[in-house]
């Protein structure tokens, strides 16, 4: 757990549970002045040396697709006071695309992804750990829009990516990792309650630390 002024808020759930959701409504109840979302898809390895065509095919629910090590010397960075250059990821390319995001000025750190909590590591590293339940059939039905209007993809490619991969991992990593949570909010969210009292202990913990 951090011991510095600002604080690292982990959001981890299945695609599609609704991380996003609970992570904007922090910002917009809280301030963007004070609060910044990292998405953990910024953090996939760098693959620009696959062949475009070959790019579909690769694993993208599997720890090993993430850079965890710049994820961790990043968020220990921010913890610390520093900023950091985050990567800016290319879903449609499935590449790092050439410009960062300089971020380093908020006092609370929400990280979301589906893996989050898979390095023990950077679990530690968070205040705060939350895990966003929610069905199957949601979460695929979210996730196949998403896809294919946010993403460009089709919808033969989605449900071939998420029988392929995305059950697959999810049942193999992501729902075991709900054990780690110190809140699990069903329905995301649409569950005001659950986020109304996160909102509550993220202002307790900052004037703890004298942030606010």
């Amino acid at each position: 757990m951090s011991t510095s002024k600002r604080i690292l808020i982990g959001i981890a759930g299945g695609s599609g549970s609704g991380k996003t959701l609970v992570a904007k409504t922090i910002y917009r109840d809280l301030g963007s002045d004070k609060v910044v979302i990292i998405d953990q898809d910024s953090y996939y390895k760098d693959i620009e040396d696959v062949p475009l065509r070959d790019r579909d095919l690769r694993n993208f629910d599997h720890p090993d697709a993430f850079d965890n090590e710049l994820l961790k010397r990043h968020m220990r960075g921010l913890l610390a006071g520093d900023s950091v250059e985050q990567p800016v990821y290319d879903y449609v390319r499935h590449a790092r695309t050439r410009e960062t995001r300089r971020i380093g000025e908020q006092l609370v750190i929400v990280l979301e992804g589906i893996l989050i909590f898979y390095d023990p590591e950077l679990r530690d590293l968070m205040d705060i750990k939350v895990y966003i339940d929610a069905d199957a059939d949601v979460r695929f039905i979210r996730r196949l829009g998403r896809d294919i209007h946010e993403r460009g993809r089709s919808v033969d490619s989605v449900i071939r990516q998420y029988q392929e991969s995305v059950r697959p991992m999810h049942l193999q990593f992501v729902e075991p990792l709900k054990r780690y949570a110190d809140i699990i909010i069903p329905e995301g969210g649409h569950n005001k309650v659950a986020i109304d009292l996160l909102k509550v202990k993220i202002k307790d913990l900052l004037r703890e630390r004298g942030a606010l």
